[in-house]
């Protein structure tokens, strides 16, 4: 029997992991499989991440790590999955990972609902001056009395919301701000169906730079990518109302 179970812990696959996780998970993790931690959970460096791949059959990384063509070569003959703890993958070298014939898989559904709540969440908090607010409480602020323009803040109802990227978390984000009352509209590489854009009440906009500029609010919905990176530059925000908020809940 005890021959038995050290040749299973032999042949239990080797898992590095990056970052401190959830306890359940980690528990999961070091019932099934030899698994390395990152006990003190700050960012592994590229000669700590080559180090971790060379000696693990599965890596799990987190966005902080950068997962390049360095970190998979040094992993090469026995690094056969990148299970990424997360649904971002452009810190991962992907193209590099296929030649290496590296598996890659993510979580892409898990913090949808998260980041929706997060975006509706900054959305009431810059027009009602919730921060300003509380941290004028704390710093005594209010010492100096009520009037009836303090701390006065602006209204959602009607204001017009443009979501840069309508997949998942764009439609969450948009059935929130509906729930507010306000305008949805959106810009997305092509139309969602419009049974989706009629239960969101969502205008899309083929143009974004016609979009931006009759917004009240902006929302970054959109992964990053090479056709993303730079969407928001000087020149698109000059194209922006000058009392637009952007809200930025992506890369």
């Amino acid at each position: 029997m005890q021959a038995q179970e050290n040749l299973m812990q032999k042949n239990k696959l080797q898992v590095g992991v990056t970052r401190k996780l959830p306890f359940t998970t980690e528990e999961r993790l070091q019932a099934l499989f030899d698994v390395q931690m990152n006990p003190d959970d700050t960012a592994l460096n590229q000669e700590q991440l080559a180090a971790l791949a060379a000696n693990s059959d599965v890596l799990c990384p987190t966005v902080t790590d950068k997962i390049d063509a360095q970190v998979l070569a040094a992993g090469k003959g026995r690094l056969a999955l990148i299970a990424n703890f997360g649904a971002g993958t452009d810190h991962i070298d992907l193209v590099a990972a296929a030649k290496a014939g590296i598996t890659v898989t993510n979580t892409p559904d898990v913090l949808t609902e998260d980041t929706a709540d997060l975006a509706m969440a900054l959305i009431l908090a810059v027009p009602r001056r919730l921060i300003e607010g509380a941290r004028c409480l704390r710093d005594g602020g209010y010492a100096v009395g009520w009037s009836p323009t303090w701390m006065m803040g602006r209204s959602l109802g009607g204001k017009k919301l443009g979501i840069i990227g309508m997949g998942r978390i764009g439609q969450a984000l948009a059935s929130r701000a509906k729930a507010f009352g306000m305008e949805v509209h959106y810009h997305n590489r092509k139309p969602v169906s419009s049974a989706i854009e009629e239960s969101l009440s969502a205008l899309f906009w083929p143009n974004l730079d016609d979009m931006l500029w009759e917004m009240d609010f902006v929302s970054l919905n959109c992964p990053l990518t090479d056709e993303t990176t730079y969407l928001i530059s000087a020149e698109t925000l000059a194209k922006m109302s000058r009392n637009c908020i952007l809200i930025n809940t992506a890369r």
